[in-house]
């Protein structure tokens, strides 16, 4: 064998052992980036395949990290507490309806920010929520784990929601409009289905009633961190924070639809989401006179150190022939029809997505799918079968996303304690239909909506 087929694959093995282990709470850049270093200085992958590399990611990773700045200052805001307060009160004391409330909120969070964003965002706020409705452990569980399964889950219906979307979108030169129009509606759908799913399994362990023991921890943050003599905007009200709390959505969502706009007409997004993280910040500056410094110690910088480093070292089993050997197994399967395919690639992915995490599953996916000389059509196609086991059929095990460890390390500090169990008791029932469903959704939707 050769030596550079021996490295590539050793070190990545390595690699996403350690990132999966997280041997104490090591934070999983540090694993791929020594890893991504032993690639670069063996001679695995070349000076030109760095900068393909960059140019590849970089749009991608900025755009990320700039929708997850906006998830942050939200924080500054507010509106954890006023959300936890939104949805106590939307419930009315039923535990069945609060459970539906709550895959909305994690469904529209990841579609207003992206997957990663969404659980940092969602997972703070069930906490709040839950520990302030003071149930029981067993009874919160149901709720974190369906909500963080949908938040993750919802990244498929736009790719913008997640960053090896992206990156893969420009791999299959594939615009974020054209990737909406096709996978909106079938994954939607799909995820439908999950929330419904996941609501037969879970609705014995959720509490009929909820406790009426709440505080109305919305006005104790408020009158807490809110100043007006000190300049600061006035929230006194409960509608006047409800108001406040909207504007700030419909401008998220304003820079939401910018940029599709920008992709439909050829511009980089990441400008247009540089921008909107920005206007945030002198927004939140000019409000509540916090100094916007505090925003770079509480980014996640190391998703872009992430994202190099495990390009890199997919790049490395790329040059050392795994494409090729996906390549030799896929083709067969391909001439068996776009319905088989589909349905292989989506279900390959998944597997792969569990077995490795789905940042490199997507990847070595994609690059394979482009050696494969298809039509536009029956790539896209494929490509969307693909995130659909990349953003869903990952869900299988706790292991497979990148959200789903950010999830599991907020329970950590939280002192939560979720076992295997309880995630496989749901997840082994719910996802693989959720992946059939969804690709059998995708496949009708193509064919209905795009054969010409």
């Amino acid at each position: 064998m050769d030596i550079h087929i021996m490295i590539s694959i050793i070190v990545f093995l390595f690699t996403t052992a350690v990132i999966l282990w997280r041997p104490k709470g090591i934070n999983e850049a540090w694993p791929a980036s020594i890893g991504a270093a032993i690639i670069l200085l063996t001679g695995v992958v070349s000076r030109a395949d760095v900068l393909d590399i960059i140019y590849k990611i970089g749009g991608a990773s900025i755009t990320i990290i700039s929708t997850i700045v906006m998830a942050v200052i939200l924080e500054s805001f507010g509106f954890f507490h006023w959300s936890a307060a939104r949805l106590t009160i939307l419930a009315k004391g039923s535990g069945y309806r609060l459970y539906w409330y709550i895959q909305l909120l994690c469904f529209l969070m990841t579609l207003l920010f992206n997957n990663d964003g969404s659980i940092l965002i969602t997972t703070p706020i069930l906490i709040l929520l839950l520990k302030n409705l003071q149930l029981k452990p067993h009874q919160q569980i149901p709720y974190l784990l369906t909500g963080a399964l949908i938040a993750t889950a919802s990244s498929a219906p736009i790719g913008v929601s997640n960053i090896v979307n992206l990156i893969a979108l420009k791999i299959v030169n594939m615009t974020l409009y054209m990737h909406t129009a096709m996978m909106f509606i079938p994954s939607s759908l799909g995820l439908l289905f999950m929330s419904w799913l996941m609501y037969v399994v879970v609705k014995r362990k959720l509490p009929k009633q909820l406790p009426n023991s709440a505080f109305d921890i919305e006005h104790i943050f408020f009158t807490k961190n809110f100043h007006p003599l000190k300049g600061q905007i006035s929230v006194d009200s409960k509608r006047q924070r409800t108001k406040f709390m909207l504007k700030i959505l419909l401008f998220v969502f304003v820079m939401r639809c910018s940029l599709f706009v920008a992709s439909f007409f050829a511009i980089p997004i990441e400008f247009v989401a540089v921008f909107g993280s920005l206007v945030l910040l002198i927004w939140r500056w000019y409000h509540l006179r916090t100094n916007p410094v505090d925003i770079l110690k509480k980014t996640p910088w190391h998703i872009l150190i992430f994202a190099f480093s495990m390009y890199v070292l997919i790049y490395g089993l790329h040059n050392s022939g795994l494409t090729a050997l996906l390549l030799n197994i896929c083709e067969p399967i391909v001439k068996e029809g776009l319905f088989h395919a589909s349905f292989i690639m989506g279900g390959l992915v998944s597997i792969l997505s569990n077995l490795f995490n789905n940042h490199p599953a997507l990847l070595i996916g994609t690059i394979t799918l482009t050696e494969m000389n298809l039509d536009p059509m029956t790539l896209k196609t494929m490509y969307l079968a693909s995130i659909i086991g990349s953003d869903i059929g990952s869900l299988l095990l706790p292991i497979g996303t990148l959200a789903s460890l950010i999830w599991m390390h907020i329970l950590k500090k939280n002192k939560i304690k979720v076992k295997w169990k309880d995630y496989l008791s749901v997840s082994l029932i719910v996802i693989p239909p959720t992946v059939i469903v969804t690709l059998f959704l995708l496949y009708n939707w193509i064919q209905l909506a795009f054969s010409s």
